[in-house]
């Protein structure tokens, strides 16, 4: 065995698991439940199908082909089986592997300790190639977030590379340039406090930040589901809080960096509110644009990363650079 699949052994499962996972729930009927089955998005191949309750807690496991041997009029508690074995969260890829080997199943769920299932592992994805796989995922998600796929520039001629990549950079450039102007429109704020310009690299960089955590967290929840208003306004209202929390702890601690070095009480103020309300917005353009990306059923991953850090970078301008013209 070489050492980097030793090391593989010694990760947590869950880095290797199937997300979406197909669960159904256990006062339906089969008949019920095969029509849900119709209407999922299903990944890979299906072996057991998990019964939750109405907390989406496990409560029993139903194969595939008991599931379609079944009658249509029978209830999903009366056939499932309640007898679980289930892999812990904090499981290691070699704890998984002892679980095959004792047990047999070909798959197995895994869950927390309110048995919520996380995810699910089959025998097949305990293959080199499985695990290069998933290692190549996590790569794909990075270079996604760049605006293009990895597939797409490994091996490709420098034209078919290059004609892949300009357009994200140049959404970049454009968004650059846009900021650019208007820290020209403010000159006469930039000569009054020089403090500004010291600080605009970090303020761009908190935003950006910001903006990047909320737009992963939201494409991860648009693919195990369809975006609507209550869901966005739910969502949107969690979010707030949270960046209003973000936002009030950066802008003090900034704004009060700014008073010691400088003494400057009211470029402090200045600085540490624009930061607060750029953290906001960067969290609203995180979650917004994903979301209407999706709604217009474009490329989510790839298009997401470019469109979202190049609309915060410009509301971070202009909110940084109007609250400290309003306050000098």
């Amino acid at each position: 065995m070489t050492r980097k699949n030793r090391t593989r052994l010694h990760r947590p499962v869950i880095a290797y698991a199937q997300r979406k996972v197909a669960t159904l729930q256990q006062d339906m009927r089969i008949e019920q439940a095969l029509e849900a089955i119709r209407q999922k998005e299903l990944e890979d191949e299906i072996i057991y199908f998990y019964v939750v309750d109405d907390q989406e807690c496990l409560v029993g496991v139903l194969p595939t082909r008991r599931l379609l041997g079944a009658a249509l009029d029978q209830r999903i508690s009366d056939v499932m089986i309640r007898e679980i074995i289930t892999i812990p969260e904090k499981a290691t890829v070699l704890d998984a592997h002892k679980y095959f080997v004792r047990h047999k199943f070909l798959a197995f769920p895994i869950t927390d300790a309110d048995q919520r299932i996380l995810g699910v592992v089959n025998v097949g994805m305990f293959t080199d190639h499985a695990l290069d796989l998933a290692d190549q995922k996590s790569m794909d998600r990075t270079f996604e977030m760049l605006g293009f796929r990895l597939l797409q520039v490994r091996e490709a001629a420098p034209l078919r590379a290059f004609r892949f990549r300009i357009p994200w950079l140049l959404a970049t450039i454009a968004s650059g340039t846009a900021c650019a102007l208007l820290a020209g429109v403010f000159e006469a704020t930039l000569s009054q406090s020089l403090v500004l310009a010291f600080f605009l690299t970090l303020v761009l960089g908190l935003g950006e930040s910001v903006s990047t955590q909320s737009m992963t967290v939201t494409i991860q929840a648009l693919r195990a589901r369809h975006p609507t208003l209550t869901w966005y306004l739910k969502v949107l209202w969690r979010e707030v809080r949270t960046a209003l929390l973000m936002g009030l702890a950066c802008g003090a601690i900034v704004g009060l960096i700014v008073w010691l070095w400088q003494g400057d009480s009211r470029a402090a103020a200045a600085i540490g509110v624009s930061l607060s309300l750029a953290i906001c917005s960067a969290v609203f353009f995180g979650l917004s644009i994903p979301t209407l990306l999706h709604r217009m059923k474009l490329d989510l991953k790839i298009a997401a990363g470019p469109v979202t850090l190049a609309v915060t970078d410009i509301s971070t301008i202009l909110i940084y650079f109007s609250i400290s013209a309003a306050v000098l």
